[in-house]
């Protein structure tokens, strides 16, 4: 069986190392040139998500870019939208809700909102690698309300409680 589109093979030798499961995530095109989330490499673990149009972000601006895509999730996974390191360390452009979280259930269009820490003008050119898609396990948990936690050596001690 051939491979989906959305995902490089890995040698038969690696996967069995590495344990990788492979699931299938569906994809559909909102837009005819809308680019499909690929692996850029194996080993891998970010999907470049692409941009659907050309918006140009002033310093400081956000805004929410298309990908112009929809999205089917495998059961019990989430997409993690991440910001791709080279815009931000060439640009000063990242993903403003970092990580940005794309329930299973959604089935709209992926968009990411990007924001512009630069002093310049930045212009996304429809096409763009603007983000990374990662597919994640999501455990999910029972709540119940307690009128005491457990004792731990951290206790309470939050943001800089470790040194600075």
């Amino acid at each position: 069986m051939k491979d989906p589109p959305v995902a490089l093979p890995l040698e038969p030798a690696r996967r069995a190392v590495l344990g990788c499961l492979r699931m299938i995530l569906k994809i559909r095109k909102l837009a005819a040139d809308a680019i499909l989330p690929r692996y850029a490499h194996p080993g891998d673990s970010g999907l470049d998500l692409c941009a659907n149009e050309r918006v140009e972000l002033k310093p400081g601006e956000s805004r929410m870019v298309r990908a112009g895509i929809a999205i089917e999730l495998p059961a019990g996974t989430e997409a993690q939208v991440r910001p791709r390191s080279g815009l931000a360390a060439k640009h000063a452009v990242t993903v403003l809700n970092t990580p940005g979280t794309v329930d299973e259930g959604y089935r709209g269009e992926v968009c990411v909102i990007l924001i512009n820490h630069g002093a310049q003008p930045f212009v996304v050119e429809k096409g763009a690698k603007i983000a990374q898609l990662v597919i994640a396990s999501v455990l999910r948990v029972d709540v119940q309300e307690a009128g005491e936690l457990s004792e731990t050596r951290r206790g309470a001690g939050g943001f800089g409680s470790t040194g600075t």
